[in-house]
């Protein structure tokens, strides 16, 4: 298959990680200063030797774990006690989310805003509580999902959270907040390009928008529903987005037009809007105004409270972020495309059935082909690559004559060829793994990339470092983009985005024909 262009850092979570603690701690503190270079496309490489691919070697110095082995064993057990007995462990376990500002692996180094933060403090802890000579105190990072940070805090699998948490009544029933590490948030609607005009939240009133359900922007969405409603309005159409979408994830599609719309916190939108110029921020627009991000501690732990506090007067959030949230943290990333435009999306609906007829032939996802197809030739069946691969599906002209489905220059037979060999593919490396349909199918991509050789060593590695070797998003995909580059995470990332994408596109459009088909029965 044709690949995107590279690029060189791309670091972003977001989907289950599958385990906690001790699965995300082995892969995330590696400190490893060595890494191996981007490989260059491997789709084209693979497609013309067969795609079977190549062993990769583990070429990567393992690095040395940042935390002492005798104390790995304290990582994943639950523990809810206070700072006196975290210090007397050594560790102190800090919740946070995989992406690209906040918390990332770049070549191997973490690095990211809530990283330097993390370092910050384990040295302000270790100042202020460690003993000379004595053991280190370790402040270790637990990357996770978003929506599992608060509970994770909750069963002492993290000791606090560091994940830009607007502290909201529903969450101060669950955990304590620390003071304010950054003051009067507003949380705006950002809108894509060509979408309606919207002049007030009144405007929103039946319109799409596309946010975490764990996130506080759901919330303040659901309060403006209860106003609408008792005006006699139509509710806003509140798409809960997947939990492993990040908020620099839905705000790369608004910008491609993937989603009319959501919602983000004033800063991170000024902050992405320097390399996603397309947002359109509604700086009046506000769903909640002087909200207060604060890092969130369990309830009963006022040790932990107090000297977070201490830290957070003294050095104060605003300081770190004034010093890191720079431009080193804007990646050069390959944004996704706009694949919902007028033409793209006539394009989709125009091919819909032949992916439906051949998904439903060989049991594939016919989305998830679709996306591929988009992420392959932007569903262009005149489409050749420099390597003389063809069509929409981008097959090389061997496998297309190893499917026997005729002429894969034509249409039809390319979408049925490309399907065929999908399903080839995932029968032959995963039929009998233990793994979801979603994850088979994002596996099946990446093996079609990047060879099956190397896929299978990836998932021996991930499943050394206890990381799920069954889920690709956050755990098998981080080894791939230390050990192999970004190219292939960048490649099933982006078919992801679009499948989400073609799911809203399809809905709207069956929603649309229903409604039609009813005019007519009433009409006639």
């Amino acid at each position: 298959m044709r690949m995107s262009p590279s690029a060189d850092h791309v670091h972003r979570n977001r989907r289950p990680s599958g385990r906690l603690g001790m699965a995300a701690l082995i892969l995330l503190t590696l400190a490893s200063s060595c890494h191996q270079k981007n490989p260059g496309s491997q789709s084209e490489q693979g497609r013309a030797q067969g795609q079977g691919g190549q062993a990769a070697p583990d070429a990567v110095p393992r690095g040395e774990l940042a935390l002492p082995a005798e104390l790995l064993p304290l990582v994943d057990k639950a523990f809810t006690g206070d700072l006196d007995e975290m210090i007397k462990r050594h560790i102190v376990r800090v919740g946070v989310t995989y992406n690209r500002t906040f918390y990332f692996i770049d070549n191997g180094q973490q690095r990211g805003l809530s990283y330097e933060y993390i370092t910050l403090l384990e040295d302000k802890l270790n100042k202020q509580f460690g003993t000379p000579g004595g053991s280190k105190i370790h402040v270790i990072p637990i990357p996770m999902q978003r929506d599992m940070l608060l509970p994770a805090l909750h069963d002492g699998k993290v000791d606090l959270v560091i994940g830009q948490l607007t502290t909201t009544p529903e969450r101060q029933k669950l955990v304590d907040f620390t003071d304010p590490t950054r003051r009067n948030v507003n949380e705006l609607l950002i809108t894509a390009p060509g979408t309606p005009p919207v002049h007030s939240l009144e405007d929103l009133s039946g319109r799409q928008v596309f946010v975490r359900k764990s996130s506080s922007y759901f919330n303040s969405l659901e309060a403006l529903n209860a106003r609408l409603v008792a005006q006699g309005k139509k509710p806003v159409d509140i798409k809960a987005a997947p939990e492993s979408l990040e908020d620099d994830d839905i705000l790369e599609m608004v910008n491609a037009g993937l989603v009319p719309a959501t919602v983000v916190d004033d800063y991170l939108a000024h902050f992405w809007h320097q390399v996603l110029p397309k947002l359109e921020i509604h700086e009046d627009i506000a769903l909640r105004t002087g909200g207060n991000l604060a890092v969130a501690v369990r309830k009963g732990n006022p040790q932990l409270r107090t000297a977070l506090n201490g830290f957070i007067a003294k050095d104060g959030l605003d300081s770190v972020i004034g010093r890191v949230l720079s431009k080193r943290y804007l990646q050069n990333t390959q944004f996704v495309t706009d694949a919902t435009s007028t033409d793209q999306r006539q394009k989709f609906l125009n091919m819909v059935d032949l992916f439906r007829k051949y998904g439903s032939e060989y049991k594939f996802d016919f989305l998830l082909m679709a996306a591929q197809g988009y992420q392959e030739s932007h569903l262009d069946n005149n489409a050749k690559s420099h390597v003389g691969a063809i069509g929409v599906m981008q097959l090389m002209p061997a496998t297309g004559a190893q499917q026997n489905v005729g002429n894969i220059h034509e249409l039809d037979p390319n979408i049925h060829a490309g399907v065929k060999y999908m399903r080839f593919m995932r029968d032959r490396y995963f039929q009998n793994e233990p793994m979801d349909d979603l994850n088979k199918g994002l596996f099946t991509f990446a093996s079609y990339n990047a060879g099956a050789g190397r896929i299978r060593d990836l998932r021996r590695i991930a499943a050394e470092r206890g990381l799920n070797p069954n889920v690709w998003f956050g755990n098998v995909e981080r080894v791939a983009m230390e050990k192999i580059g970004v190219e292939t995470p960048t490649y099933v990332s982006n078919i992801y985005k679009y499948y989400i994408a073609y799911s809203l596109v399809l809905d709207e459009h069956n929603r649309r024909e229903a409604a039609k088909k009813q005019l007519e029965k009433t009409l006639h």
